[in-house]
């Protein structure tokens, strides 16, 4: 009952993990309100004064009476003990600001960081958040928006990255499928419980994830997702990854709140262009227009958030026969007309050299099968040169 003192598990060794694991109970994520109270008295301290008699002098400075009273009727029905239990039966556990695991970038939040985090699967948060990217984007999203989310998420995990979204349908489905099936890493972030199957339709690959990756939320075992959650939800994405990359977004979507919230956070903000006409590449571009950089592939998002000589390789169109001769033997070839033959004395004219200098060049172009003789003249030779030449780099796949 409220006001019947402190619980048993607010004291002792263990008095941290559980007085954290009871206020995901009792505070909304990126409630500040509450994350000011918590760093002002602690985890265990905020639970006293929720669960003991409040004396108005005790009362968490800029609480009024209202909102006090909601802390601590939540306050008085949660059980961490019975959530951690819960927990463990799925092969969860739960991770907080001061624990091994925790990743400590969360918190640039300040007093709107997760008060914990509540974890499936095996890996090690805090190790995978060093080296992550978050992928996000439409859920009503094209099939270009799907293919290059999903091609994105696969070259990431082949780099050794681990590929971050929120295992909504549309485009963050796709990247967790890309980086499932190149048998990369993955993690998703939830709105709700990670014991809770949401949406329904991700069931299986949410258990691909726990299984293969990582599935974390704030919300507590058995929590459903509202609105304003989802919103909220999008503040741990950006805080916990290096650099977000939004692939499909209209102007009013909620992964364009992701990709702002990282911009303020200082982290690298990138967006995969569509077709101008798409309205669901709208709030891309206008990122574009702004500080946002533009991506096309897994190697260029590598190079801006990756570490020094992560560098895509360099970008050119296919080399020319005719890109290999030297500037004068190039002028000696266009001065050849089309059609016809020309003598020695008309070409020197056209290119504005000697008759010596162009009889060289025609040489040169002859034995590169440029041109042929055909009596006192020189004529185009059919089938000029002109394709691609394929350079060891182009062989070498640009590297």
């Amino acid at each position: 009952m409220t006001g019947a003192g402190p619980p048993s598990w607010a004291d002792g060794p263990e008095a941290e993990l559980s007085a954290r694991a009871a206020l995901t109970r009792v505070l909304e994520p990126g409630d500040e309100h509450g994350g000011r109270w918590l760093r002002e008295h602690g985890a265990a301290g905020l639970i006293r004064l929720l669960t003991g008699p409040a004396p108005e002098p005790g009362r968490p400075a800029g609480a009024s009476p209202e909102r006090l009273a909601g802390y601590r009727r939540r306050a008085a029905l949660a059980d961490p003990r019975r959530d951690l239990a819960l927990a463990a039966e799925s092969g969860g556990r739960f991770v907080y600001p001061g624990s091994a695991e925790w990743p400590t970038q969360l918190d640039d939040l300040g007093d709107a960081r997760p008060v914990g985090l509540w974890l499936r699967g095996r890996p090690n948060l805090r190790t995978w958040a060093l080296r992550s990217v978050a992928v996000v984007g439409a859920r009503a999203c094209t099939p270009y928006g799907a293919h290059m989310a999903q091609t994105l998420a696969a070259g990431l995990a082949e780099r050794g990255w681990v590929v971050v979204s929120g295992a909504a349908y549309g485009i963050d489905g796709a990247a967790h499928r890309g980086a499932l099936a190149s048998g990369g890493a993955t993690a998703a972030v939830l709105a709700c419980g990670v014991d809770v199957a949401y949406p329904r339709g991700h069931a299986g690959l949410l258990g691909r994830i726990a299984g293969q990756g990582l599935v974390l939320g704030e919300l507590p075992p058995g929590s459903h997702p509202t609105p304003s959650r989802f919103v909220l939800r999008n503040r741990v994405i950006a805080a916990l990854t290096r650099g977000t990359v939004v692939v499909e977004a209209a102007h009013r979507s909620g992964s364009l709140v992701t990709a702002r919230r990282a911009q303020a956070l200082g982290r690298i903000t990138m967006g995969v262009p569509g077709p101008a006409t798409s309205g669901l590449s709208a709030g891309v571009h206008e990122l574009l227009r702004g500080e946002a950089a533009l991506v096309t592939d897994a190697a260029e998002v590598a190079e801006l958030v990756g570490s020094i000589g992560e560098l895509a390789p360099e970008r050119r169109g296919p080399v020319l026969a005719r890109d290999l001769l030297d500037r004068d033997t190039v002028r000696v070839l266009e001065a050849l007309p089309a059609g016809r033959p020309a003598e020695v004395d008309e070409l020197a004219l056209a290119s504005g050299t000697c008759a010596d200098e162009v009889i060289g060049r025609l040489y040169e172009l002859h034995s590169l099968g440029f041109v042929e003789r055909q009596g006192d003249g020189w004529q185009l030779a059919r089938g000029t040169p002109g394709g691609a030449i394929q350079t060891g780099a182009a062989r070498r796949g640009g590297r």
